[in-house]
């Protein structure tokens, strides 16, 4: 079923649309979500919350695509559940993996919350990433947006892992060196 066709499901509160939307986009969302959490019951738990937030936010909302109004929905509600679950431990997941090598970027600390105008910093992020070419900026986005291990990347990839680490090491830096031209705060 196209993506217009389920959104009009939802805007018609047709309960096929989760069905539907799970059909199409059930794996897409599982993997954003059991990459974060690294439990299938955790994963399985947020992906049916995503359908209930897709139910309740379309409407208002129609988008054009699903995928990534999917994926937004899925990978917050399962930063959220991280983040729950792991308020005292410091554990070896991926995602705590991303973090850190983010943290040399664009700190999740206080730091970050200090920064008053979020959607400079976003614009200025997509200006970094839109200048790169089609490959690095893959390699970013599976890393950092959906947090596949350095592995994932390489056999998707068809590079070695030494070369996707160097890539996302050199990434970073470059969007360091970005980011404080902008005049931002790293």
């Amino acid at each position: 079923m196209l993506d217009s066709q389920i959104v009009q499901l939802y805007w018609d509160r047709d309960e096929r649309a989760i069905p539907e939307t799970a059909a199409s986009y059930g794996g897409y969302c599982f993997k954003i979500a059991f990459n974060i959490l690294s439990s299938t019951q955790d994963a399985e738990e947020c992906v049916n919350d995503t359908w209930l937030h897709t139910w309740n936010s379309i409407p208002p909302r129609r988008p054009k695509k699903l995928s990534p109004f999917l994926g937004r929905i899925t990978r917050n509600l399962a930063l959220h559940l991280f983040q729950r679950d792991h308020a005292k431990k410091r554990g070896g997941s991926e995602i705590t993996l991303v973090f850190e090598e983010l943290a040399e970027c664009v700190s999740g600390s206080e730091s970050s919350e200090q920064i008053e105008d979020e959607l400079a910093l976003k614009q200025a992020i997509d200006e970094f990433l839109f200048a790169q070419p089609a490959q690095k900026r893959k390699i970013f986005v599976l890393r950092y947006w959906y947090a596949d291990s350095v592995t994932q990347i390489a056999k998707r990839m068809h590079l070695s892992e030494n070369s996707v680490s160097v890539t996302l090491h050199r990434l970073r830096a470059a969007l360091r060196a970005h980011l404080e031209e902008r005049g931002f705060t790293v």
